[in-house]
This record gives C-alpha cells, structure tokens and sequence, in this order.
C-alpha cells in the first residue's frame, strides 16, 4: 500500500524551482500527485513525446508537455518582495486556518 504523504504545497501556489536543470526559475503550480509527492509547474520542465500516427486519420505528431517535479525541489514564492521562503500556519478570529510566509509576513491565499 503507497502511503499518501503531506505536501507543503497546493495548487494554484506561486512556487520557485531550488534544485536541478530549471533552478531559480518561478512558476505556478498546476496539478499536484499526492501519491508520488510531486508537482507540475506550468510552462517549466517541458518535454517532447512523439506519437505515432492512428490507423487512418492522423498523422504523426510532436508534443510538448510539462513533467512532474518531486515536491522536495520546490519551495513557496512571494511574487512582492521576489524572494522564497518556507510558511506557517495561523488562525484568524474566526478560526479559519490561513498560510502566510516566514520572511516575508505575507498571506498566501
């Protein structure tokens, strides 16, 4: 049985890749797959797949899609102050549960 493990981020987050071939780069968060523990940021780490053409109809084609990246070589970003940081979690007066970044005081939505 995979065990579901908890991610740091969600989708729709702004995010700034830390590690690898597309380090430093900013980008939003698309899809998260909890199983693996990995994201996929739109428009970053892009591939090419080529497909085969169908019996009849299509012919053959190239297509660009954007892989998955493990959730661990990503970490939150404020677009304001342009800087990254790791986040807490807080209640507001009505006790609803809200993010906000360590370094920048900043509330994620």
């Amino acid at each position: 049985m995979i065990k579901k493990s908890k991610i740091h981020v969600r989708k729709g987050d702004n995010v700034q890749i830390i590690s690898g071939r597309h380090k430093g780069q900013t980008g939003i968060i698309i899809k998260v797959i909890t199983k693996t523990s990995h994201v996929i940021i739109k428009n970053l780490n892009l591939k090419v797949k080529h497909v085969k053409k169908n019996q009849e109809e299509e012919s053959g084609k190239i297509i660009n899609f954007e892989a998955p990246i493990h959730s661990s070589n990503v970490m939150l970003y404020s677009i304001k102050n342009k800087t990254r940081s790791r986040y807490n979690t807080k209640f507001n007066e009505n006790n609803q549960k809200y993010r906000i970044l360590n370094k920048t005081a900043e509330i994620i939505k």
